[in-house]
């Protein structure tokens, strides 16, 4: 080892980095991983990009491939300006869920931040999306790559055959459904990338073998609306579509009798890879909190063993607290809870409470208070939860009190904010429950669902949205959907607001209106 790393037994000194180092300090630390901490990772392929190369990733949602669109050209031109005026940073790495796992490192990174990036994306982050159950049910680290290769391909034909401005029009409206785009509550069927190119060829043959434009000149059939009519006929039209349908995406790709076969594939591509990001927003305190809980533990490991010496770690430790910086709730800077921060203490509150609890500690958590097993619990929690679930079970009464977390009540029918609770012995569930509800995306996001549409009569095509705590749809934005959502289908569309507890509909909204 010392004729690796010198006399001194250090991984490296100075600020300057080459690939011979990165490959020797990703060793080390990967040892020590897989080791001390029981990682269990993708294998790693690490690139170094200039900045422009990394905000052309964040622009393009921070995927090497992806097919061409307007909107990534704006989000560069803008994150570009902001970088320029010093307005706003770059990240350090970016990391892709795929397998091997990619970890793109800035070249302007020195040294010290290579390997805590390097650790924290090649290690943590990787192990997070190996192991965690979201990542392992929905997506396929292994086919990502080749199917968003196949899917740039694919769109670029169809500028070619079709125009780009026919093209454009057809993702403008998907991406504005991408958030309804998404199975939440069941598994989706899993195939390979080669699978689904042979689905898309076979589903291509087949509809243009079947297709004859003399069926759309034919006239209604008599009778057909009377005959369907009334509680019996809906009934059977929900059964026949398998209604209510969450997924808007993917109703109109199978359903919309306007679209043509490449239509209906660019909307599956767009759905597809919607569906591989829902995990990752489900998960950004664990994820990140693993992650950063894993930087810190190996860079001290490393500290710790003469590894790197005091100038390396302090650097380390000054990136690392800028990274989990929380500002106050009444600071201008202030935009949220950071996700690293939060995460990070959790997961080392559990380390303490596993080996240095306290009374009130040996109340809340009894299965692991003082058992010493840390380890073996955080390793369960990265595999077996998101982030509503990970609060609701995890934030102790300690933490609570330390960032000085309440509740907030903002009643419809009254003037002023309301203190409900506060980190007091009554108010630690309820805070607790409430932190936990705000991370849940099922409870956050529009509830919005396909519910009824007559095929064979005036093709009206109905939606719901299900109103919770009476807040309703921003009413230009809600339009504007509604519109996109018509140009998909081809016929008329209405989204009537229900309450969610009572049934009761509150309003209704045309496109024939907006």
């Amino acid at each position: 080892m010392a004729s690796q790393t010198g006399k001194s037994g250090l991984l490296f000194s100075g600020s300057d980095w080459d690939f011979k180092k990165l490959s020797r300090v990703y060793d080390e630390i990967e040892a020590i991983a897989i080791d001390q901490l029981h990682l269990d990772t993708y294998p790693v392929q690490m690139e170094v990009i200039s900045s422009e190369q990394m905000l052309d990733a964040y622009s393009s949602v921070g995927m090497p491939l992806m097919y061409r669109h307007w909107s990534f050209g704006k989000h560069f031109l803008h994150n570009e300006f902001l970088y320029r005026k010093g307005g706003r940073g770059l990240a350090y790495e970016l990391v892709i869920n795929s397998n091997p796992c990619i970890v793109y490192l800035m070249e302007e990174n020195t040294m010290a931040l290579q390997a805590l990036v390097t650790a924290h994306a090649a290690l943590g982050h990787n192990h997070f999306f190996k192991n965690n159950h979201l990542f392992r049910q929905w997506t396929d680290a292994a086919g990502i790559l080749s199917y968003l290769d196949f899917a740039k391909g694919y769109i670029a034909r169809c500028e070619e055959r079709h125009g780009p401005a026919a093209v454009e029009a057809v993702l403008d409206s998907a991406h504005a459904l991408m958030d309804q785009g998404v199975f939440r509550y069941h598994r989706p069927p899993k195939l390979s990338s080669e699978q689904q190119r042979e689905g898309l060829r076979e589903r291509l043959e087949y509809e243009e073998r079947s297709y004859n434009d003399l069926w759309r000149t034919l006239p209604p059939a008599q009778g057909t609306d009377k005959a369907k009519a009334g509680e019996e006929g809906l009934a059977e039209r929900k059964k026949s579509l398998s209604l209510p349908e969450e997924n808007l995406l993917y109703f109109l790709e199978k359903n919309s009798l306007v679209l043509e076969p490449w239509q209906r594939e660019v909307l599956r591509i767009v759905r597809v890879i919607a569906q591989y990001f829902y995990p990752q927003r489900q998960t950004q305190v664990m994820n990140e909190g693993c992650a950063t809980f894993v930087h810190y533990t190996l860079m001290n490991m490393l500290f710790d063993r003469g590894r790197i010496n005091e100038g390396a770690m302090l650097e380390i430790l000054r990136n690392h607290s800028n990274v989990i910086f929380q500002p106050s709730f009444d600071d201008p800077r202030f935009s949220g809870i950071n996700p690293y921060a939060l995460g990070l203490d959790m997961m080392q509150d559990i380390q303490r409470i596993a080996t240095e609890p306290t009374a009130e500690d040996r109340d809340w958590f009894p299965d692991i208070a003082g058992r010493g097993d840390w380890l073996e619990t955080l390793l369960d929690a990265w595999a077996n939860h998101r982030d509503e679930s990970f609060i609701r079970q995890y934030l102790s009464p300690t933490l609570i009190r330390k960032w000085r977390l309440f509740v907030l009540a903002d009643g419809s029918d009254r003037p002023h904010y309301e203190v409900a609770s506060i980190h007091n012995e009554r108010g630690y569930k309820k805070i607790r429950a409430a932190l936990a509800q705000n991370y849940d995306l099922g409870a956050n996001r529009p509830d919005i669902q396909v519910v009824d549409v007559d095929l064979l009569g005036d093709r009206h095509l109905r939606l719901q949205h299900k109103v919770k705590d009476g807040i309703i749809l921003e009413n230009e934005s809600r339009d504007a959907t509604l519109r996109h959502i018509r140009s998909l289908w081809g016929y008329e569309v209405s989204l009537a607001a229900v309450d969610a507890e009572t049934g009761a509909t509150l309003g209704e909204r045309w496109t024939k209106d907006c």
